[in-house]
């Protein structure tokens, strides 16, 4: 049995010897939940992939809250978009483990990434909530995120259609301002 309530997570950064159980919560949701709009489990080649892209990059940070020895829980930055004029903005996603629902343990991860957002210059974190997730639309909200969007059945999975809320977290963004040599028209 996963441990009681006060228990406190430490967050740090995944590590290779993570990926299994970052897996397994995943998958968890892929297979048992509208969370994740993916149908089929990852396999290990596939999260040892992603992985890889994460650490390439100090924007798209992989965490894991650690509880006792045992991971409870995941968050990351993603790329938002593949065009150089999304390079300061992210999208954020936080899966906790079920028996770890309800101990704070999703604003903590949530919280970590926050920061991390701020210190590597981001200027928008972009969060894409299925609909009926009203947890984590509050979540979002206490961290200051605003939600700026909801499309209407964008999504099918278990027989039925599926709404995206979208709310945006506004950073200062990169420090110094932004670098004119790197703009095009």
């Amino acid at each position: 049995m996963a441990g009681d309530a006060s228990e406190q997570a430490n967050v740090r950064r995944a590590i290779e010897a993570d990926l299994e159980a970052i897996n397994r919560i995943y998958n968890d949701e892929v297979l048992t939940n509208v969370a994740s709009w993916d149908f089929e489990a990852w396999n290990m080649a596939q999260r040892r992939q992603w992985f890889a892209e994460h650490q390439r990059d100090e924007t798209t940070p992989v965490f894991v809250a650690d509880v006792g020895g045992e991971v409870a829980g995941m968050s990351y930055l993603s790329s938002y978009r593949p065009r150089p004029g999304y390079r300061y903005t992210r999208e954020n996603t936080v899966y906790v483990d079920p028996r770890f629902h309800r101990r704070g343990i999703g604003a903590q991860l949530l919280g970590v990434l926050v920061e991390e957002a701020g210190r590597v210059g981001l200027r928008s974190v972009i969060a894409v909530i299925e609909g009926s997730n009203d947890a984590s639309v509050a979540l979002h909200e206490r961290f200051g995120y605003e939600q700026v969007g909801l499309l209407h059945d964008v999504g099918h999975k278990f027989g039925g259609w599926l709404d995206s809320v979208y709310m945006e977290l506004r950073l200062p963004g990169p420090e110094g301002g932004l670098d004119p040599a790197a703009e095009r028209d």
